[in-house]
């Protein structure tokens, strides 16, 4: 079914429609006309009224949703101390009751904190470098997987294999190689002289929601410990209950060296955060890294709020049992429609492989009622808020498989 077009409640204030007019945003993104204005729970609304239910969340980032109680008291709490921001150069209780959280619950011995995914691998890449030239000067390469995406920063930009996000930037970083996801080429490619790292994402978001096989993960892992390489895990948007465990390695039967988060670790507020083993932690010294607002006591607050609530075992479960009920529903919207050749994904993060261009399916959900993403020319991305009820699901299931006939 299409999905209702909700009303704003009388009670809110009108918002005046404003007038088209080139945005003074610089042109980076293309983005459709429709102006949000408000949000509250599963919805976006528009500047008309229009409601939008959201299975995209914000690119994995809204894990509760718009409006939610529990967020809106954390900031409050947070802005109530006065203290938005001290730098790293002093020490405050909310950046250390997160760090000892997050290495209570995961294989880390430290945690860094930065401000955004992609910063947060370009520091996972410098801690690599300096573990590899521990051992020797030589060992300092960055090798990435096949249909990678690892953010748009200089070093992580030459790890996403994406020519046409290249291309018009290079020379990027140099000593980072992209190799098939095979075990093949990964122990051609894994010189224990020469190589520093390996990172890849366990479920890769951008490059189609397509699950790395666990028995290359194993025997990947085994390559990396006998060779002493690090191998780093992009979960920064599969990490932190997305695939139905707080953190998706948890799921794979491999424990990796370093972790990087972000998307969803601060409800929207800018952050991320790189998981670090004790045996990396162990070489790196005041100086070698920095950030000026990374981990501040205002998203550190706001972060700790929300990776407690993640961590709720509880909620995992139902992220699981949604995800498995949704991964059967899109098997049977692709046998009902023939409008949809494949189907992949775990947890709340699926991938459809469909048979028109993505760009269109994409704009008319929006035009329903629906929010979704595209993950490929072909594939489309659903990543619904993790709070999501199952009748609300399925209104948008409905939605999406009208959309696609």
């Amino acid at each position: 079914m299409t999905l209702p077009v909700m009303q704003l409640s009388t009670e809110q204030p009108a918002v005046p429609v404003p007038a088209p007019t080139q945005s003074a945003i610089l042109g980076t993104y293309k983005r459709p006309p429709a102006q949000f204005v408000r949000g509250d729970g599963m919805y976006l609304y528009d500047e008309s009224g229009k409601a939008y239910l959201d299975f995209a969340s914000g690119i994995a980032v809204n894990a509760f949703g718009y409006n939610d109680a529990g967020i809106a008291r954390a900031i409050q709490d947070a802005v109530a101390t006065g203290l938005l921001h001290v730098s790293n150069l002093y020490r405050t209780a909310p950046g250390e009751d997160l760090a000892e959280f997050l290495v209570d619950h995961s294989f880390a011995s430290s945690v860094f904190y930065c401000n955004s995914g992609a910063e947060a691998n370009e520091g996972a890449f410098k801690f690599a470098r300096k573990f590899g030239r521990s051992m020797s000067p030589d060992k300092t390469g960055i090798i990435s997987l096949r249909g990678a995406f690892h953010g748009r920063l200089f070093a992580s930009l030459a790890a996403t294999d994406r020519a046409k996000y290249q291309a018009p930037f290079k020379p990027l970083a140099p000593g980072v190689s992209i190799v098939e996801r095979t075990i093949e080429d990964l122990d051609a490619a894994l010189d224990a002289r020469t190589v520093a790292a390996v990172i890849l994402e366990p479920v890769q978001g951008e490059g189609g929601v397509r699950v790395i096989d666990r028995g290359l993960l194993a025997e990947l892992r085994a390559l990396t410990h006998e060779r002493r390489i690090a191998l780093i895990f992009d979960e920064i948007q599969s990490g932190l209950g997305r695939t139905g465990t707080l953190f998706a390695y948890e799921q794979t039967g491999v424990v990796p060296d370093m972790v990087t988060l972000a998307k969803p670790i601060a409800a929207g507020l800018p952050m991320g955060a790189v998981l670090v083993s004790e045996e990396i932690s162990a070489v790196m010294k005041p100086g070698d890294h920095g950030t000026t607002f990374g981990g501040g006591p205002l998203v550190a607050s706001v972060a700790l709020h929300v990776v407690k609530r993640l961590a709720e075992p509880a909620l995992l479960e139902q992220v699981r049992d949604n995800g498995a009920w949704m991964g059967e529903e899109l098997r049977a919207i692709m046998r009902r429609t023939g409008r949809v050749r494949a189907v992949r994904g775990m947890g709340l993060m699926w991938g459809i492989d469909v048979v028109e261009p993505a760009a269109g399916v994409v704009a008319r959900a929006m035009d329903a009622g629906l929010l979704i993403l595209s993950a490929g020319e072909y594939t489309l991305r659903l990543l619904p808020p993790l709070v999501m009820s199952r009748d609300e699901m399925r209104d948008g299931l409905e939605s999406l498989e009208e959309v696609l006939r």
